[in-house]
């Protein structure tokens, strides 16, 4: 028996056969593939359309299993996976209901034999001349965390400006530190190869000779990878980097924003972009800006150059030694970013939590399908395919009207993991309204949820249980991997792209939390105490003057649980999940108005605990905003949260701007949101700047304003001249400072010391 890790489920046809393929790492340190030619595509259907599912080519076999609504399904068969669509617009074309048709071969696979990423392989194996280890039909069976560790190496290439040529190539990872590098001498700390083609041979066999399970860069599909395809290509050079002689193939997906995926035969590809984007909250997200953030340095390359593509190539043509530096440092620091934030062990981790490969991870509709159909199998029951629907409103949390204004001595309750303690604690569960009876639970929308059969709740207690052993053994990857999994089951439910989508549901989740949200304000206010705001699981609570230390805001929360908890007991007669956390006690609070208005401005905060701000939805977090906002922002909110007059700070600050000082500050970043600049009619300011970028813009466009409107900026390349400073001083500094200084009875034009306007009488 062998225990190993699945890297990559997919499916090859072979002599007219589908051949399932799971590629991997053993434990014992070998990568491995399993090959399973036995299994063959199915779905379910309604009996009535079982003559048309066979006249169209499938095989038919009865089944004990039911739909929801306890209907007869019938198990249809085809021959390869290329065969079922067209199976499944039979059984639609003669009036039936296709089940589950739409589960992708491999996941299928996995789902019905109970795996994840995690395996046990009963079967002999046969290693091949690279190393591949090679089982044919054995018998597999989920299985422990093997120890053998995934093997993962960093890429990065430089090119000419326009990527027609690849004249260096850096690989870090596999135990090696390596440049190649093409030159006409040798190159101290390079591999010299005479010409492109040459290094891209050279390349293309110490990625096979290495064997990484996972390959990463910095934009390395949409760069690297692309790039070093269409050269291999070009030269006419097998561009083979994976476990077999298949070229790699990018993945595009016509979605706005989508990730840009690419499937290399037995290995992941993971960008380092996406996976930081997740975890970090930065100005941009350039390897330069993340490394600086994470690492405390940044690329080999003078950042005040005023055009970086053409600095490389200098470097190339005159300083090969500083590029091959330069190479090297940028492969080296993406595994360090991901490293030190331990992005990759959370992949790995979620990974096996769900059985999703480390590229989908986030693909959490897909994950849910992972965890949830073979429970609801086990129940005899099957699932509806994925139906086009159209937009429907899933009820939001509640917000309590905030209280604007600065105020002192303020602790913010929150429930630890609402929506799924209202899951655990009501029942509520597709399967459990599908099969509601005459003593089903009702919920504060009308849906009406069996108090009998259900999954989610039992899933999410022992998703609950597995968190807690993992915090206990200073987990952390387990840890946060089982709490993204657990918070995005309402997120799941409430999209309409998933095949258990039923607003009902969904807003019977929303509405419990609703009705909580009311219910803990109603538990603080019977005992006198005043909310300030409350946001879907959160409540601010003003503290008394013997209240405000932490041991005292602590037996609030204590009371106030135990009250929300009888009244769950009485009204509904289930036990109540429900935990009530004492989040933070602020010393200070600031809550905004809305602009131009006098009403509170909702998810938006600022709190002084323990000499540390807190900022929340702010100009000064916003990535689209400059970072001059979040200069002036933070240092006058700290400025007044320590009793400190902001208009000295203020003056000095504009007086900056208009002098050019922090014209690096400010540039905004804006999103692409439909994906291509020719869906926008209106002109706005990104749009403009994008315009004038050429060529194919990238999800977010980077932009200053100037004298001739909104002008692209590139990175490694000088701000565009004449930048309108009164615009920054007016359109960014002045509404910012203004929703503070307001509230300080003052205003931006009095800190600056211009003439006031006389008010009429």
């Amino acid at each position: 028996m062998a225990r190993g890790f699945i890297v990559q489920p997919t499916v090859r046809v072979r002599d007219g056969t589908a051949v399932v393929q799971l590629y991997g790492r053993l434990e014992s340190g070998d990568a491995f593939l399993v090959e399973d030619d036995r299994f063959r595509p199915y779905f379910f259907a309604s009996p009535m359309a079982a003559e048309a599912a066979q006249r169209a080519g499938g095989s038919v076999a009865a089944s004990e299993l039911r739909d929801f609504s306890g209907n007869a399904v019938v198990r249809i068969e085809g021959a390869l996976p290329g065969a079922m669509p067209a199976l499944r617009e039979a059984v639609q074309r003669a009036g039936g209901t296709a089940y589950e048709a739409d589960l992708r071969f491999a996941y299928r696979y996995l789902i019905d034999h109970g795996l994840r990423a995690t395996l046990e392989i009963r079967g002999r194996g046969e290693q091949r001349a690279d190393g591949l280890v090679v089982f044919a039909n054995p018998e597999l069976a989920p299985g422990p965390a093997p120890r053998a560790t995934l093997r993962a190496l960093s890429l990065d290439l430089e090119t000419t400006a326009d990527a027609s040529r690849i004249f260096a190539a850096a690989i870090v990872g596999c135990g090696i530190e390596e440049v190649h590098l093409v030159a006409g001498r040798e190159v101290r700390g390079a591999i010299v190869h005479p010409e492109e083609p040459a290094l891209l041979a050279a390349l293309v066999a110490r990625i096979r000779a290495l064997d990484p399970d996972v390959l990463l860069g910095w934009n390395v599909v949409d760069f690297d990878l692309r790039v070093l395809i269409a050269r291999c290509a070009a030269l006419r050079i097998p561009c083979a980097i994976g476990r077999s002689r298949e070229p790699p193939r990018l993945l595009v997906d016509q979605r706005p924003f989508a990730q840009s995926r690419a499937e290399v035969p037995g290995r992941m590809v993971l960008d380092g972009i996406p996976l930081v984007r997740d975890a970090l909250k930065l100005p941009d997200y350039r390897l330069e800006t993340v490394a600086r953030a994470v690492l405390g340095r940044g690329k080999k390359i003078d950042q005040e150059v005023p055009d970086a593509a053409a600095e490389i190539l200098r470097l190339w043509r005159e300083d090969p030694e500083a590029l091959a530096a330069y190479n090297l440092e940028d492969a080296r620091l993406v595994p360090e970013i991901l490293a030190h934030e331990g992005l990759l062990e959370l992949a790995i981790e979620r990974s096996r939590l769900t059985g999703m490969q480390l590229d989908r991870v986030g693909a959490s509709i897909a994950s849910f399908d992972m965890l949830y159909l073979p429970e609801l199998r086990r129940r005899g029951f099957v699932a509806p395919s994925v139906a086009e629907r159209e937009p429907v409103n899933v009820i939001g949390g509640a917000l309590l009207e905030p209280v604007p204004g600065f105020h002192a001595r303020v602790a913010v309750f929150d429930f630890k993991s609402l929506y799924p303690s209202l899951i655990r604690t009501f029942g509520l569960d597709p399967l459990a309204h599908a099969r509601a009876g005459d003593d089903a639970l009702v919920a504060p929308n009308g849906a009406r949820f069996s108090r009998e059969e259900s999954i989610l709740p039992a899933l999410l207690t022992e998703l609950a249980s597995r968190r807690d052993a993992a915090r206990a053994r200073g987990d952390r990857h387990a840890d946060q991997a089982i709490k993204i999994l657990m918070n995005a089951m309402f997120g799941v439910l409430g999209a309409t792209s998933c095949r258990f989508f039923d607003p009902n549901v969904a807003n019977a989740i929303t509405t419990f939390g609703q009705q909580t949200l009311r219910w803990t304000q109603d538990a603080f206010e019977g005992h006198g105490l005043r909310v300030l705001y409350g946001d879907t699981d959160s409540v601010f609570v003003q503290l008394g003057v013997g209240e405000a230390s932490g041991g005292n805001a602590e037996a609030l929360r204590a009371r106030a649980e135990q009250e929300i908890a009888s009244r769950v007991r009485r009204e509904y007669g289930v036990t109540p999940r429900l935990v009530l956390e004492l989040d933070e006690v602020y010393e200070r609070l600031w809550l905004p108005r809305v602009r131009s208005g006098r009403a509170g401005s909702k998810k938006r905060y600022a709190g002084w605990a323990g000499g540390k701000l807190h900022v929340i939805g702010l100009e000064s977090v916003r990535r689209d905003w400059p970072q001059i906002a979040q200069r002036l922002q933070q240092g006058m909110l700290e400025l007044v949260f320590s009793d400190r007059d902001p208009a000295p700070f203020v003056r000095e600050l504009v007086a900056a701007v208009k002098s050019g000082a922090h014209d690096a500050e400010l540039v905004y970043a804006r999103r692409i949101r439909k994906g291509r600049l020719d869906r926008y009619s209106a002109s706005a300011p990104h749009v403009q700047a994008a315009r004038k970028a050429g060529g194919r813009p990238g999800p977010v466009i980077r932009y200053v304003i100037t004298a001739t409107g909104a002008e692209p900026v590139t990175p490694g390349r000088a701000l565009p001249p004449r930048i309108d400073h009164a615009h920054y001083v007016e359109k960014v500094l002045r509404p910012v400072a203004e929703s503070i200084l307001g509230d300080l009875g003052t205003s931006f034009s009095a800190a600056l010391g211009e003439p006031q306007q006389l008010a009429l009488l």
